[in-house]
């Protein structure tokens, strides 16, 4: 029962006079219990439990980074402002560098699951795992220490080893940007989930983004799928964004490096016009596409039937063995499996069952030596059905590519990395077994910059901001793609009161407009009528995070070429860099309806690595993210920096 003011005053001057010692206390009355509703319907305490462990898990397999030095965010910060972007953008640009095709991650290695007996127990064998993942954290954090030091000296010297941008010569040694570090998957749960499927599966698909694969497939990662038992096969998606001629580059590119690797090419989404004549985008894998991918499947899967040299040269091993993989697989079945006939969970993720010592060898989990003779015992039997896996880093398109060949909406899909949490199985026949992997972030020598741009790493969970636009800016002319003003063009022009010769004035059209990274989150910010809370102030934090998610989504097209490309082959115009212009007018209208900029797909979900400084200083203070946020939507739909002050007669 809410009090009123007469009474709050008589309860105080009751409690100063008992402080006084003019009257004895009060006795002290027994408190009463807290009267609880009861719970609605659905709403009971199992199901609270059961939402409260749902909740936990997520954030059990959250995913996990290194948090940035305060001093590296000044800096990039300040350079932002100053340091102007390299206009016209090198002819070179287009071609990824040889830094982040072949950067030495020899040095750097993929955690593999340590031995275990089945005569451990579960904490015994979580306590290991523990252990061993603890000193690879800190040999792999030591590593990239080094690199980061290395890089940094680098740009010291003139010699800019880290950039994704070319180098401008001009420019001071002091002013240039430093090296930023790497990120890489810090969370031991989520490798879990990576050693969990390529111990069930028997082939493995491993996505790579076909707009730069190479920064998808590190050495790291090939290393550590070399030693798995698992056939590997490349899949380029994103085809369709990349285009046929890039893609076709890359995969000779890749067959050069990587000899003796199926490698195939697939799109997973194909457009339709939907209400108002908007593009909308469905899942979906042509023909072509689909047959592809099943004959390298195939292909993999009758090279498995055939016995190794070595069991080959030895006639009893021969006579012994069994092909670790079902034998008959219908294939055109796969072919034309879609809609609600597949896709259908398996309740376990057990290994098929009824395998036999021939199988059990080949995992990393070995059982002790003195049982193997309790397994010779075990009579072999065919495994039930083929387990396909597909894993790859965030935002590669696997579950994309799951839906697609489905025919379906199956599992989750988001243009967010790291969407899928958990792995998941599903029925593609009752042959053939998908396992969908968690997307996870390999160590690389890849700077920070190029895994954003790459969308490998969550925009929500970035916080050099600044940087980070400076760095793509090199690349891609953002204020061309996303038709800017210079913030210089709305001020009124300085009257010039000096005297000058007959024709010796300077025009203003002889002065060449710079832009910085600033300019171009204060001109964007401008052009969508974003501005703070308070002061009024463009609000560039906000542009810069949806200009961030336009470039990661891919409602900027943006594609390399491999190293060593012929530029006078391919055409490339150095004033545009990266970005693709064949389909640049249908993107543009893509980008003047989405007024938001996509900044609403992580809004409520932003967890950032660092604390996001405020713009407006001390004024903004004590003003709340989504406060802040809430005050800028309605101050959106004006036009100008300050047309909120507008009356309306």
């Amino acid at each position: 029962m809410r009090r009123s003011g007469k009474q709050r005053k008589a309860e105080l001057q009751l409690k100063r006079a008992v402080k006084r010692g003019d009257i004895a206390p009060p006795e002290a009355q027994p408190r009463r219990k807290n009267f609880r509703r009861p719970p609605k319907l659905g709403h009971s305490l199992d199901a609270r439990l059961l939402a409260d462990d749902a909740s936990r898990a997520a954030r059990k397999l959250q995913s996990q980074f290194v948090k940035l030095d305060p001093g590296f965010l000044e800096t990039t910060k300040h350079l932002a402002a100053t340091l102007p972007l390299t206009r016209p953008i090198s002819a070179d640009a287009c071609l990824l560098g040889i830094d982040h095709a072949q950067s030495g991650s020899d040095q750097l290695s993929v955690p593999r699951r340590p031995k275990w007996k089945y005569t451990m127990s579960k904490d015994d064998v979580d306590a290991n795992e523990q252990g061993y993942f603890r000193r690879w954290m800190t040999q792999t954090d030591a590593i990239v220490e080094r690199w980061h030091n290395q890089n940094n000296q680098s740009v010291a010297s003139g010699t800019d080893l880290g950039s994704a941008g070319p180098s401008d010569p001009d420019s001071a040694v002091q002013d240039k940007m430093p090296c930023p570090p790497t990120h890489f998957e810090r969370n031991l749960e989520v490798w879990r989930q990576l050693w969990r499927v390529t111990e069930i599966s028997q082939i493995l698909l491993c996505l790579l983004d076909s707009r730069c694969p190479p920064l998808h497939f590190p050495s790291s990662l090939d290393s550590y799928l070399a030693s798995r038992k698992a056939k590997v096969i490349l899949v380029l998606t994103k085809v369709d964004i990349a285009g046929p001629e890039r893609a076709e580059a890359w995969t000779a590119y890749l067959q050069k490096q990587h000899p003796g690797l199926p490698i195939v090419q697939v799109e997973a989404y194909q457009q339709k016009v939907g209400e108002q004549g908007r593009p909308v985008y469905e899942s979906h894998l042509p023909l072509p596409f689909r047959e592809r991918l099943v004959n390298a499947m195939r292909q993999v899967h009758e090279e498995m039937l055939i016995p190794p040299e070595r069991v080959r040269s030895d006639e009893a091993k021969l006579q012994r063995w069994n092909p670790p993989v079902k034998r008959k697989i219908d294939w055109n079945g796969l072919l034309h499996a879609h809609g609600k006939k597949v896709g259908s969970i398996v309740g376990g993720a057990a290994m098929p069952k009824g395998q036999g010592r021939e199988d059990i060898v080949g995992d990393v989990q070995e059982p002790e030596q003195e049982g193997s003779e309790k397994e010779e015992a075990l009579e072999w039997q065919e495994p039930e059905f083929l387990t396909v896996g597909l894993i790859g880093q965030p935002n590669v398109g696997k579950s994309s590519l799951l839906n697609a060949l489905f025919g379906i909406h199956k599992v989750r899909a988001s243009r967010t990395p790291g969407k899928t949490k958990h792995f998941q199985t599903l029925f593609w026949t009752p042959d053939v077994r998908l396992v969908d992997c968690p997307g996870l972030v390999m160590p690389a020598f890849t700077p920070m910059d190029t895994q954003v741009l790459s969308g490998i790493l969550p925009i929500s969970r970035v916080s050099a901001i600044p940087f980070c636009i400076h760095q793509i800016g090199q690349l891609l002319p953002l204020e061309i793609i996303l038709g800017l003003i210079h913030p210089s063009a709305n001020n009124a022009p300085i009257e010039d009161k000096r005297t000058w010769r007959d024709g010796k004035q300077p025009s203003l059209k002889d002065k060449k407009t710079h832009w910085t990274a600033t300019e171009i989150m204060t001109a964007y910010a401008n052009k969508k009528g974003w501005v703070t809370a308070k002061a009024g102030r463009p609000d560039i934090h906000r542009a810069g995070n949806a200009i961030l998610r336009l470039v990661a989504e891919g409602k900027i097209t943006w594609a390399f070429w491999p190293p060593g490309t012929d530029l006078t082959v391919v055409g490339s115009s150095g004033d545009n860099g990266i970005w693709l212009t064949r389909d640049a007018d249908q993107h543009s209208q893509e980008l003047d309806e989405d007024d938001d900029g996509g900044s609403c797909d992580e809004t409520d979900e932003v967890d950032s690595i660092d604390e996001v400084s405020d713009e407006d200083g001390d004024e903004d203070e004590n003003l709340t993210g989504e406060e802040e946020h809430q005050n800028a939507e309605l101050k959106s739909v004006a036009v100008g920096r300050f047309g909120v002050l507008a009356i309306d007669d």
